[in-house]
């Protein structure tokens, strides 16, 4: 693995023609810009808002929310589109129950705007690419389904950070102004996103990156080898409280920590299926999509072992090539649900497994 001249150039920031999703050096510098971005949770004036708690501290939101330091489960299998990236995936994060709440009891990232939910801060384009694309379906939002249309047609709705000149979505009274607020006839929550679902589009089409991937957090690093040998570290994984940088601890509640919001029929890695897809490549997905069946088959077939029944698996390779089965044919040990994430709810052991379509 790792081919040593293409690497370095890559680390030096010299395009390298992959073809896969996150792979090239343009790729990876967006990435890194992204990550940047996100960073800038708080704004000076408004420090005053946060009330400094930690989870699990006194009354508010965040008491309900897990630590951050708890057992994960990781997994490393080499990207089967590119010989020098390795994939590090968290599968407790994978095939947890979580999924988005706005609207159905999300407390919001700043006192009293859960209206907002994680939408308070407007988003940074991650470069001009990413601009260009979502000004290509602002274009084709209406006063019916854009609350602010008015303004943001009239006056823009993109304005600079402040502090480094950076190109970012407009806020617009307290939030990002493609936010359509409480009682809107044209409905609540993100105008791009909803332009995606009428269209029948994946919201990641419409909306910024940093937007679409939350809460999956992709990270690069570069690793030098024992034989001189580098090779690309991509992993994905929970976008905690920490991923947001210093003020990721100030946001007044957080949803990848809280069990309110880890009540879903199926897992991170099925719901997010599109967004994981093109944050990793369809042949590193499937990869990581067959160790997560496997982890939660396995679990299964130990609950049933351990109550006297067969369980819905009937056995740790029970539907698999003696384990996870990949785009391949290949196949892995199985994997125990050791590490689940402490804020998912107790399921049976048939809410385990996903539903096949």
């Amino acid at each position: 693995m790792g081919k040593t001249k293409a690497a370095k150039r890559r680390k030096q920031g010299v395009r390298a023609d992959t073809g896969t999703p996150g792979q090239n050096a343009q790729q990876q510098a967006r990435q890194a810009r992204q990550a940047r971005l996100a960073q800038r949770t708080q704004e000076p004036d408004e420090a005053e808002e946060t009330d400094g708690r930690e989870p699990g501290d006194g009354p508010g939101p965040r008491a309900e929310e897990t630590g951050l330091d708890f057992p994960r489960a990781w997994v490393e299998f080499a990207d089967p589109a590119d010989e020098e990236q390795v994939f590090r995936c968290d599968l407790t994060w994978l095939t947890s129950r979580w999924n988005c709440v706005f609207g159905r009891g999300c407390q919001g990232i700043r006192p009293g705007r859960a209206d907002d939910g994680c939408c308070t801060l407007g988003a940074h384009f991650s470069d001009e690419e990413d601009e260009d694309r979502v000004a290509t379906h602002v274009a084709r939002l209406t006063p019916e389904t854009w609350q602010f249309h008015d303004v943001g047609t009239e006056s823009g709705w993109v304005e600079k950070d402040e502090d480094d000149g950076e190109r970012q979505t407009r806020r617009w009274e307290g939030a990002c102004i493609f936010h359509n607020r409480p009682g809107f006839p044209g409905g609540q929550g993100c105008a791009l996103h909803m332009l995606a679902l009428r269209e029948g589009r994946e919201p990641l089409e419409t909306k910024p990156d940093v937007c679409w991937q939350l809460p999956i957090r992709r990270t690069f690093e570069w690793v030098e080898q024992a034989d001189g040998e580098q090779v690309l570290i991509v992993s994905i994984g929970e976008y905690d409280r920490r991923g947001w940088g210093p003020g990721g601890h100030d946001l007044h509640w957080w949803c990848t920590s809280a069990p309110s919001a880890h009540g879903a029929s199926e897992p991170v890695y099925v719901s997010y299926r599109p967004e994981l897809t093109e944050l990793m490549g369809e042949a590193g997905y499937e990869i990581m999509a067959g160790m997560c069946e496997q982890r939660l088959r396995t679990a299964d077939a130990d609950a049933g072992a351990g109550d006297g029944s067969a369980g819905t698996g009937s056995g740790a390779h029970a539907g698999t090539d003696n384990g996870a089965r990949t785009g391949s044919g290949s196949a892995f040990v199985p994997l125990p649900l050791l590490a689940p994430h402490p804020a998912d709810r107790p399921v049976s052991p048939r809410q385990q497994q996903p539903q096949q379509n």
